[in-house]
């Protein structure tokens, strides 16, 4: 017999960005709240995804910084890696980011189940296979979150020695010396930049005609020169079939008959949803044939009182996403009629080296849109802070609707590459989502000497008047 635990307000299955800031939130508002993870609290962000990503890419920053420290005159001598140290001080960061989220938890009364949830008729939700046993719970409302897994591709099996993905390259111990990329999206373009800053001599590989699909042309372009300069190939238009493993290497077969030796191949190319863990049998809830659980714009399941949310759905694989889709979640089940997330205006944030923030359309994106757009760019190479820091090459790009006067009107995006552009994306980031015009955010005042006064200098160009 299996033993039924008491019904709860929300029942949510999987720990990650969504499932644990729709667990937070309920509980803040007073919602008894069940959540059911089957690994780690965190989820594909915190264990395999932004967290430890984000550490070996500061690694590689601070092992650039000290390379160039003669320049500001600190005789530093020549930096050496010791990668098992870097994965050591990543652990410990995953781990102190766990407990204190699971501690959170606790004090906020979430009820936590060690196992995996599947859904069933009646907003039944059985859990199995983990510590907490065979249980099964009922819910006033049940959100599905249980997250993605890598993307592979045929002929490319994943062996942990010549063939990893994002998950296994984040557990090297040591790098190897010389990486395939396939894939130069956003986490292609990151583990590239790492490794490359690092040592390791790099190759992207993309079937696109450009790296960093979505991005705006002119972005894309600069961090492709960028990558040049420090010897990272991009090679794009290109398909892969398969590879030939020897004894310390392989052999990458391209669809155009070449190929490319090399000690590890890194497959990057996206994730998929993990939903065929959920059961759903005799309910309402759709899942398309890419995996994904559909939902409408409060994600909201075809099933009664039953949401999904995260990367289970199809909307930006984003960790910042999935918070706030839990929290719309949350609201709704609340009855407090919440605002639908405006997923074209979120915000991106790419931390290869220049990194890449952005937020609205791109130039190309908002004409495909049918706008008669009127742009500004704004370098980084005259801009005194970036100067200082030693890492001047960049630009800030904003793209506005032009008014009938030929002026520039309401901001549709804002795409920046450059130095910590991921820290200055904020006030961009308000500018489009509250419709701000070009002329309203010239007015605010910059403070100097700071990296954001490129954004204020392109805002003011817009206006017809610039400063420098």
């Amino acid at each position: 017999m299996v033993p039924t635990a008491e019904n709860f307000d929300l029942v949510i299955i999987g720990g990650g960005p969504a499932g644990y800031a729709a667990a937070l939130y309920g509980a803040s508002a007073g919602l008894h709240i069940a959540l059911i993870e089957r690994a780690r609290l965190g989820g594909t962000c915190l264990h395999v995804g932004c967290i430890p990503a984000k550490e070996l890419l500061e690694t590689a920053a601070v092992h650039r910084t000290v390379r160039r420290a003669g320049e500001f005159g600190i005789d530093a001598g020549p930096p050496s890696v010791n990668f098992g140290v870097t994965q050591a001080r990543k652990q410990q960061i995953i781990d102190q980011l766990t407990t204190g989220l699971t501690g959170l938890l606790k004090r906020r009364t979430v009820t936590l189940f060690d196992g995996t949830g599947t859904l069933h008729p009646g907003r039944v939700v059985r859990v199995s296979g983990g510590a907490s046993g065979e249980v099964e719970l009922t819910g006033d409302h049940v959100l599905l979150a249980s997250g993605s897994v890598p993307r592979t591709i045929p002929g490319f099996e994943v062996d942990g020695r010549f063939v990893v993905t994002s998950d296994e390259l984040l557990s090297l111990q040591t790098l190897p010396a010389t990486a395939v990329v396939i894939g130069g999206g956003a986490i292609g373009c990151e583990f590239a930049s790492m490794m490359a800053d690092l040592g390791t001599e790099v190759t992207v590989l993309e079937a696109l005609p450009k790296i960093l699909p979505g991005c705006d042309d002119d972005i894309t372009k600069l961090v492709a020169r960028a990558f040049s300069k420090r010897g990272i190939e991009v090679r794009t238009g290109v398909t892969v079939t398969g590879h030939t493993p020897g004894e310390k290497t392989t052999v990458v077969a391209l669809g155009d008959g070449q190929s490319i030796e090399t000690e590890l191949v890194v497959v990057s190319v996206g994730r998929r949803p993990l939903s065929e863990t959920l059961g759903l049998e005799g309910t309402a809830v759709e899942v398309t044939e890419r995996g994904h659980v559909v939902v409408d714009e409060r994600c909201r399941t075809a099933e009664p009182g039953v949401y999904a949310a995260g990367d289970l759905i199809a909307t930006p694989a984003l960790a910042h996403v999935g918070f706030a889709e839990g929290m719309l979640v949350v609201k709704d089940v609340l009855g407090e009629d919440p605002l639908p997330i405006a997923y074209d205006r979120v915000p991106w944030c790419i931390y290869c080296h220049p990194e890449v923030a952005f937020a609205g359309l791109s130039e190309e994106a908002a004409k495909e849109a049918g706008y008669d757009v009127v742009t500004a760019k704004h370098r980084y190479g005259g801009n005194g802070r970036a100067m200082i820091v030693g890492d001047n090459e960049g630009m800030v790009k904003i793209i506005a609707e032009r008014n009938a006067d030929g002026g520039a009107g309401q901001i549709l995006g804002v795409h920046m590459v450059g130095p910590w552009v991921t820290e200055q994306l904020g006030q961009a980031y308000l500018a489009v989502n509250w419709e701000a015009t070009a002329a309203e955010v010239a007015q605010f005042i910059q403070p100097h000497p700071t990296m954001s006064e490129v954004f204020g200098e392109a805002a003011m160009a817009l206006t017809g008047r610039s400063l420098h």
